[in-house]
């Protein structure tokens, strides 16, 4: 067991939004610990957001992660020999960097010509609300709403 609780890092706003959301999604798209490479294809699929719809990337990327955030999950626990699934709640800190950590997997997954572009076509799709991180939350969602008979399990 810990002694005490570990402190809680405070991440630095990005450059150009100024936005501490924005580096926590470029420190988990980074590989390697090439976090200005990572900058640079955050950005690049931004401006390619602003280019194809002409809206407010930044907003257009907070809204993608709203979409894409879970409020429940599913945890498997055994009892008596047989394993149950039971949903339950997330703590915030936890929501918002599964949801990123989504959204990043499946704009991975997407074809397209790099990552940048990649990327702004799964911001662009998780916004309106579509997209397969969307759909991940959806089944998650469905996952937990079904198996919600175990939740006294808790």
């Amino acid at each position: 067991m810990r002694k005490r609780k570990p402190k809680k890092r405070i991440i630095q706003p990005d450059p150009r939004f100024s936005d501490p959301m924005v580096t926590q999604f470029v420190n988990n798209m980074m590989w390697s610990g090439k976090k200005a490479t990572s900058y640079a294809l955050f950005y690049e699929a931004m401006d390619m957001i602003q280019e194809k719809t002409g809206e407010d990337p930044h907003e257009m990327w907070k809204k993608a992660v709203q979409n894409v955030t879970p409020n429940v999950e599913v945890k498997s626990k055994r009892i008596g020999g047989a394993t149950f699934q039971i949903p339950s709640e997330i703590r915030p800190a936890r929501r918002l960097s599964v949801g990123m950590k989504w959204l990043i997997k499946y704009s991975r997954a997407r074809n397209g010509k790099g990552y940048g572009e990649k990327l702004a076509a799964e911001v662009i799709a998780a916004s309106k609300g579509e997209g397969a991180a969307v759909k991940k939350k959806e089944d998650t969602h469905k996952m937990a709403e079904s198996n919600r008979a175990f939740a006294h399990f808790r």
